[in-house]
Parts: C-alpha cells; structure tokens; sequence
C-alpha cells in the first residue's frame, strides 16, 4: 500500500540521483568553504533526510549493509577491491603501457590498423583486469599518444572507453554490477561467463563497426601515420619481477573463484587472501629494492618528487619521456630525483610555517602537524612506492555510494515500491521471457543514466525481478539476468558520465590532462555505438535463451 511515507521515500531518493548526475557545491562560512553535494553525499543526506522523517528504520540500514535476498553488499565491496588491488598493482609494474608500445609497434604508419590493434589490446586487458584499471592507464596513455602523434584524440578516447566497458561483461568480477546479479539471481559465476561470452562479442565487434562508421572521416583516424621509429616497449616495464608475480597471483585467483563458486563458497574468501598476500609481496619486494639501493618503479632511489608528480601521473611519465622523443626515436626514461634535504624538498610555504622565525604562525600545531605529515608520506613513499601508488587509485568512493545504493532501495523496498515496479514488469511482459529481456535491457540502459549509475540500476532492477519471480518462470528470469548484465554493462558506454564510475573516473583523468569533454559531445559519439550494442547484444540472449529452452 502506497503511503504518504512512500511517496517521501521515492521523492527523496529521485532528488539524491538528480545530485549524483549534476553534483552541486553549497558555499559555507569558513573554514569549511563549501559542502559538496554528489555521488559521494548525496546518498548519504538522503538517507539521514528518510531516517529523520521515520521513512526507514535501522532494520532497513543493516539490510542494506548485511544484504537480503542472496544479495550481500560486503562480499561484493570485498570482492572489487581485492581485485581492484590486484590489477591496479600489476598496471603500476608497466605492463599495460608495455602492451601498449607493442601494439603501436606493430600497428606502424598505417592509421586503421594501428586503431583497431588498439580497440584489440583494449578489449583482451579489460576482460583480466576489468574496466577501472584499464581505464585509469589507458585514458592517460592515449591523451599523451594523441598528443605527440597529432592525432585527434575524441576518436581514440571514445574507442577506448567503449572497449574497456564492453570488455568487463565477461567475467563475473569485471564490474560491481555482475556480482549483484550473480548473487541476486544465484548465477554460477563460470555460469556467468558462458552466458555472456557470446552477447559481448556481438556487442563488441558491432560497436568497433559503429566506431569505424562514426570516424570514417580522416581527420579522426588518420590512413597513415607519420611512424619513425619503434617505440621500447622494455623502457616503461619498470617491474618485471612484479609483473609476473601480480600476473600470476591474478589468474590464480580468477581461476579459483570460478572453481569455488561451484560450491556455493563465498568468491571474497578467496580474493581477500590473495589481496592480502600481494600486499605483503609488494611490501616485502619494495623493502628489498630500498635495502639494497635498487631503483623502484623507474624512478632511482628517492621516489617521486611529490611537488611535481601526481599520484595519476606518476607511471605515465615513463611514457611520456619516452612518446616525446621526437614521436618515437625511444631512450632510457629518467626522471628528475628530489633532494635528499628534508625540509628544501618542501615548498617555500611550507618551510615558511615551520621555521620559528619566519612567521608567527610557524608556532602553530597545525603547521608543525602538516609538515609531519608530509614528511611521513615522502618517506613512505619511498619505501614502499608500489603500495602508495596504487593506494589513491582504488574507488574508494565506491564504499559509501554503494552501501548507499544499497539502502536507499531496500527503502524502497520497504515502503513497498519495489513490489509496485515488479506489478508494472509482470503486465508488460505478461510473463513473456522475450519481452523480459527486451523490457529490462533496454530499461537497464535508460536507467543506468537516471538512477545513479550502473550500480543502482543493477540493483533496482535485480530486486524487481525477485520480486515479480513468482510469477515468472526459471528460464525467463535467468534470461532477465543476462539481459541485465549486457545491460549494466554497456549502458555505462551512454548519455551521462554518471552512467558508471568509469565513466566519472574518466572524465576527471581527461580534466586533470586538460581535455574537456562536454555532456553533449559523450552523449553524440556514444549515441550510435549504445544503440546498436543494445540491439546486437539483447538480440544475442534472446538466441541463446531459444537455443536453451
């Protein structure tokens, strides 16, 4: 029954996702200067705003933490980033800027060539390593190789990102949302990817089609290139000793969770003490180099100078060295080694507040407690780069948006719009397992636009579908669930950079490069390449699911 407090609750949760796809800042008196209000708080103001008005109780908040319906939030928080730590540490060692090189050697002078090997390498690294990684490095890469090739860079970036988020339907690990769907429709995680290996390839060979139509002109992807020399794909290998290590350590526990999930056990008993055991090897690696005055990472002894390397930035100037070279005459990358003075290694404002006689606040806690900590970090740093790295690079922002997502819809749940939404799916379809797939396809494409990102939707929707499967027959909700992961996955390739993480992530590393892309031009190039994706991989599961019952 539908309530006044049922209406407040979706009022409030369709405000928090108008915040989380244009994020505001409210102006404070200081010394806050500004409140935030996006992906990150939104939810979370949304929630005290529905607790307050007694919309939800704590029974609500711990479902949504704890989990209900086979859903757990945890296993799945645990999961991504045990494995996201793992694939951005083996991304830190070079190996994807090393692919990289390789590739651009083999594609040579010829434009087209060179662009689909890249889409290729694309596609095949995010399928291991999943998107995020991919497209942390990837974007940077591509900004700098544009950059010294003259190329344009809005067709390469566009196929760029549309690969690496086409590619991470395939393994159940790939991206937060197949989790939710794997637990929310108790889908075999081997299961998973027999079932979507062949919607992501039509996907994926459709959507390079519908790029190469979008680009035909060639001002944006050139039919010859002006290659001089081979790039050394051995120069931006700063870790081979890592890369093996972080490769194996990867594919072991990709392989074990899809063997345990034969069993019923939880995926993040195993990815947890992989995770745990890389971090000591990296610890432990790092410590040695450090000891026996090995040069880490590329860059000699001292670590990065923190004043002028970006946490984002860091493994890329290896490649930046090395493309800048009169766009491809290859050297030995070197970077410049701050010094070894403590306190002249700072900023002159920062040595200012803690030199007594240069300024009365010098005396202040504050300062003294700032220098220390800068201080601390360089140190750390330095010891251990390979941890410190990757440290700023995992979404961390994911936690409290995803805990979020996750009550606010079992809000939703609670004051009973879910069972009203999954009232509306059984007269649509009629309990038809085509129009199933056709109606939550699509649906999960439109609403990983409106409903905050492809997480919420998958969510969403997954409680949707469980609430209607009384109604609906076995093979017309697992048809449901492969739909809504073509879906959940593609749709962050769409209209909105708020349609995935990924595609936040995205814009900020071209802001941080100063490569603006507006709304309006990702939604124009991601137009055609989403809609025949859809139609291509949706028709897919309807031939499979034919073929199968």
């Amino acid at each position: 029954m539908i309530t006044g407090y049922s209406v407040a609750t979706l009022v409030v949760f369709i405000i928090s996702i108008v915040f989380v796809i244009y994020p505001v800042s409210i102006p404070t008196p200081r010394p806050i200067p500004r409140i935030p209000i996006n992906l990150t708080t939104a939810p979370i103001i949304a929630i005290a705003i529905l607790w307050a008005a007694q919309c939800l109780d704590p029974a609500v908040i711990r479902g949504g933490i704890v989990g209900t319906d086979g859903v757990k939030p945890y296993n799945i928080l645990i999961l991504f980033f045990s494995l996201a730590y793992m694939a951005i540490t083996l991304d830190i060692t070079g190996i994807l800027q090393s692919a990289a090189f390789w590739v651009s050697n083999k594609g040579g002078s010829n434009g087209w060539k060179l662009y689909t090997y890249f889409y290729i390498m694309l596609t095949l690294l995010s399928i291991m390593l999943g998107n995020d990684p991919v497209i942390l490095s990837g974007t940077a890469f591509l900004v700098y190789y544009t950059k010294v090739a003259e190329l344009n860079h809005i067709s390469w970036l566009m196929s760029e990102f549309a690969a690496a988020n086409t590619a991470s339907m395939v393994l159940f690990v790939g991206n937060p949302t197949n989790v939710v769907i794997c637990e929310g429709f108790s889908v075999n995680n081997a299961a998973f990817t027999a079932y979507t290996i062949l919607p992501f390839i039509a996907c994926s060979v459709f959507c390079f089609f519908a790029l190469g139509g979008q680009y035909r002109d060639p001002k944006y992807v050139p039919r010859r290139l002006d290659h001089t020399a081979d790039l050394d794909a051995r120069s931006v290998l700063l870790d081979p000793i890592g890369a093996c290590v972080g490769s194996f350590l990867l594919a072991s526990t990709l392989i074990l969770c899809l063997v345990v999930s034969f069993f019923g056990i939880d995926v993040w008993k195993i990815s947890l003490p992989f995770a745990v055991a890389k971090f000591i090897y990296d610890v432990a690696w790092d410590h040695y180099r450090f000891a026996r005055q090995i040069p880490m990472l590329g860059r000699g002894q001292k670590g990065p100078d923190e004043s002028e390397v970006q946490p984002d930035d860091g493994v890329m100037l290896q490649d930046v060295q090395a493309l800048s070279d009169h766009k491809g005459r290859h050297r030995q990358p070197t970077l410049p080694l701050p010094t070894t003075d403590k306190v002249n290694s700072f900023p002159e404002s920062d040595r200012t507040l803690i030199n007594p006689s240069s300024s009365p606040s010098s005396k202040t806690l504050i300062a003294q407690w700032r220098f220390n900590a800068i201080a601390l970090h360089k140190r750390l740093h330095t010891h251990f780069p390979t941890f410190f790295t990757a440290l700023p690079r995992l979404p961390f922002a994911l936690v409290p948006f995803a805990f979020s997502q996750f009550i606010l819809i079992e809000a939703l749940s609670h004051q009973g719009w879910i069972d009203v939404f999954a009232t509306w799916l059984l007269r649509a379809t009629q309990g038809d397992m085509y129009r199933t797939i056709w109606l939550i396809g699509v649906l999960g494409v439109i609403l990983c636009n409106i409903s905050g990102t492809n997480i919420g939707a998958t969510i969403l929707l997954t409680k949707v579908v469980r609430a209607a499967s009384p109604m609906l027959s076995n093979q017309t909700i697992r048809a449901a669930a492969i739909a809504l992961a073509v879906a959940s996955n593609i749709g962050a390739v769409s209209f909105t950079f708020s349609a995935s993480l990924a595609g936040l992530l995205w814009r900020g590393i071209l802001k941080q490069k100063g490569i603006i892309v507006s709304q309006a031009t990702f939604a124009y190039w991601n137009a055609l390449p989403l809609v025949v994706m859809t139609v291509a991989g949706l028709s897919v599961v309807c031939a499979e699911m034919a073929v199968l019952y």
